[in-house]
This record gives structure tokens, C-alpha cells and sequence, in this order.
């Protein structure tokens, strides 16, 4: 399930930061919605984040392709249908505290990874179509700076796999990777992949009509020794 992107190794060669990516589960069938989906890989989805930060506290944005941001902890809570709690109306997280991991869903969606490589602030962002037109990027990059005192030359910023031309017509990603220059981020890095490609290694939300699992990305800060 978890895989070694070469994308998240500058990510993860930032002292105290480590970041994962958590593809498809072949063998688990999915037939169902959103919902069924969640319930059914809540299980394996929280061995794999025990395994990536044992002890430390899990935090999940509900996901509402919107573009608010939430620092945690601190950020109420509601409960999701797969049974956890999720920071209701966001579809960003972000922390500057040590021991608390980020994770957002996708299935063609962009899951962003953020780092700022002077403070240790970290952040995590679920990127379509909408929420890249509402340039959640950017918002989030604002938060950083006014919750963490974050520069965006300081910045880290990797974007996942996710749907792309031909097998969508919004090349998001581009304007993703637009936005990362414009808010003058330090380090960009488009991992490139499209999640409708390779039904081997991705969910695709546009390429099985709704009836799929979802990716998981992670980012933590580790707790000092």
C-alpha cells in the first residue's frame, strides 16, 4: 500500500519531517460510494498510519472541495461516516506542533504536501478542480505565514497523482504548479502522475464512475527526541 515516491524525497530530507504516500488496496473490492469506501479501508488506512508515526495524534480534513484551512490542533471536530473525527468544512490542514499527522483523501483529486524547511510548520491540501480555483494554495501558504511566521522562499511543496489530460478535461495540476510561482514558494515538485493511467496503483474517481477506493497522504512532524 505505502509507496517510496521519489517526489516527497525533498520533503522528507527536511530534519524532522516525514511524508508518505498510500496507494490503492488491490485486493479490497469497492463497489460502493464515498462512504462505503471509507468504512471499508478505515481499518488498513489506520495500521498504515500507525506504522508511518506510532503514538502520534491523527487529524482529517471532512473535504468539501472547497478552499479553508484549518490549523490543528485547536480546530473542532465532527464525527465522519467511517466513525472518525474530521475538521468539518476544510479541505486543508496545517500544524506547527510535533506528533500530530495530516491526512487527506483522493481519487483523481491533488493531494499537496507542505514544508517549511526554517520553522518546521507543515501542511496538507486537497486540490481539484475547485479548490484549485479557488487557489487553496495559496490561501493555505497565507495561513502559514500569519499562524507561523512561514516565507513562502522557505516553502517545500510537492503535488501527488492526480487526474490530468487526456483523461480530464482541466489540467488543474498545471495551475496548480502556476500558483506555487506565483506565491514565489521555494521549492516546487509536480510528482507528474495521472491517477487515471494505472487502475493498478490509483483510484480514479472519473475512470470508475464513482465506485472507488480513496488515496491517503500523510505528513507529520516528528516529535523531538
Amino acid at each position: 500500500m505505502t509507496e517510496a515516491f521519489p517526489f516527497l524525497d525533498g520533503l522528507n530530507g527536511i530534519p524532522g519531517v516525514k511524508a508518505a504516500w498510500v496507494g490503492s488496496v488491490t485486493d479490497l473490492e469497492i463497489t460502493g460510494d464515498r462512504d462505503e469506501a471509507m468504512r471499508a479501508l478505515r481499518p488498513l488506512h489506520e495500521t498504515e498510519v500507525t506504522r508511518f508515526s506510532p503514538g502520534s495524534a491523527w487529524w482529517r480534513a471532512e473535504q468539501v472541495h472547497g478552499s479553508e484551512v484549518a490549523v490543528v490542533p485547536g480546530a473542532s471536530t465532527i464525527i465522519a461516516p467511517d466513525g472518525l473525527p474530521v475538521v468539518p468544512r476544510v479541505d486543508g490542514l496545517l500544524t506547527a506542533e510535533s506528533g500530530i499527522v495530516l491526512a487527506i483523501y483522493v481519487a483523481d483529486c491533488g493531494a499537496i504536501w507542505l514544508a517549511d524547511r526554517r520553522t518546521g510548520a507543515i501542511g496538507l491540501l486537497h486540490s481539484g478542480k475547485k479548490g484549485t480555483e479557488s487557489d487553496i494554495l495559496g490561501r493555505a501558504i497565507a495561513r502559514m505565514e500569519e499562524s507561523f511566521g512561514t516565507r513562502p522562499e522557505d516553502l517545500s511543496v510537492a503535488l501527488g497523482p492526480c487526474i490530468r489530460p487526456p483523461d480530464y478535461e482541466v489540467d488543474f495540476a498545471r495551475e496548480i504548479g502556476r500558483q506555487a510561482a506565483r506565491a514565489r514558494v521555494g521549492n516546487f515538485i509536480d510528482c507528474g502522475l495521472n491517477t487515471a493511467s494505472d487502475p493498478s496503483r490509483f483510484y480514479s474517481y472519473r475512470k470508475e464512475l464513482g465506485k472507488t477506493g480513496r488515496m491517503m497522504a500523510l505528513i507529520v512532524r516528528d516529535p523531538m527526541p
